[in-house]
């Protein structure tokens, strides 16, 4: 017999027992003798037998796999997040021996989705972004899925991970107007967004805690196209504005491109910032002050904490980690 095609059964004949009494002795889950566990377990070793997938999953009752929902309806310039977020999740899942599986939704058809839940293809999942209304999670809810989101919810049952983007962008903003600045916008995306929500609160929270600040403030959300940006942008530089605020880094780079054509000088005529960090904003000239978040770490963690799910733990309902504040040159203070 050829190790390399030693299955559940082949053992099961080898040692004079069920092939239900192997799955469970390899399992560690029902009633089975401590002898004959053992001497199976002493057997699979001296014969390095690995169970593939399917014999696995069987015994455990487990697909092995993992279902990552993707927003079909993201931006471009969000794909470095959504890449990291994935790397950190896969090399998690992996090295736990699980797989992935991918189920791209929008905010009303979540097929693939529905697919992979009805046909049982995964244990749990993975949802990474957070709505107001918000069809994939209330799905899963109903379906009795474990899952894990990576956003924000205002819902106490779901298990969350964030970074702590109130509290990120209610820093930097606090940077802003300590340093003088006395007039400044926020343009910000779409408000069905939790992050979006999340953002806003920490951007006002800035000014809660500073009464005395006699400066003025402009809000613009739901931004999600350029040309929307470049009207703003052209506005708020015809007002003389100090300080733009931009929620993340494809509106940041709008606004970038509008000064550009413009041929408005950052920092000295106009200073920049954006909530959030990418490559892109670090390598323009010059470079963007911004907010760093791990997102491959929040993968990982996001990931860690959906296995001891499935391994039946507690967990806690909802996991902030922290972020980096970088001071570039397109501030002066």
């Amino acid at each position: 017999m050829e190790e390399r095609n030693l299955t559940i059964a082949d053992i099961a004949q080898e040692l004079g027992v069920s092939k239900t009494t192997v799955s469970r002795a390899l399992s560690g889950k029902g009633r089975i003798g401590e002898e004959t566990r053992k001497r199976v377990q002493e057997y699979v070793e001296a014969h390095h037998y690995s169970p593939n997938v399917v014999a696995k999953g069987l015994a455990q009752n487990k697909t092995f796999n993992l279902g990552l929902v993707l927003p079909g309806d993201y931006h471009i310039v969000e794909l470095s997040f959504f890449q990291k977020c994935m790397m950190g999740i896969s090399r998690t899942a992996s090295a736990a021996g699980y797989d992935v599986l991918l189920s791209v939704v929008t905010a009303d058809k979540i097929t693939q989705l529905e697919r992979a839940v009805t046909n049982r293809k995964i244990d749990g999942a993975i949802l990474t972004r957070t709505l107001t209304d918000d069809v994939p999670m209330r799905y899963l809810q109903e379906n009795g899925v474990p899952f894990v989101a990576i956003g924000s919810t205002d819902d106490g049952r779901v298990v969350q991970i964030d970074n702590d983007h109130r509290g990120a962008c209610r820093e930097l903003t606090g940077r802003l107007l300590d340093g003088g600045v006395r007039s400044l916008a926020l343009i910000g995306g779409r408000e069905e967004y939790i992050v979006t929500k999340n953002r806003l609160l920490g951007f006002e929270d800035a000014f809660v805690e500073r009464p005395n600040w006699d400066g003025s403030r402009q809000i613009f959300l739901n931004i999600d196209e350029e040309r929307d940006v470049e009207k703003i942008v052209e506005g708020l530089l015809a007002e003389q504005i100090e300080c733009i605020v931009c929620m993340d880094d494809f509106l940041c780079g709008c606004a970038l491109n509008v000064m550009q054509m413009k041929q408005i000088v950052v920092p000295e005529r106009v200073q920049v910032v954006s909530f959030y960090d990418s490559s892109m904003l670090a390598n323009r000239t010059p470079a963007v002050t911004s907010i760093r978040f791990d997102v491959e770490e929040l993968g990982k963690k996001a990931c860690g904490i959906l296995l001891k799910m499935l391994d039946g733990e507690k967990m806690e309902g909802r996991t902030l980690l922290g972020y980096e504040v970088r001071m570039r040159g397109s501030t002066i203070i």
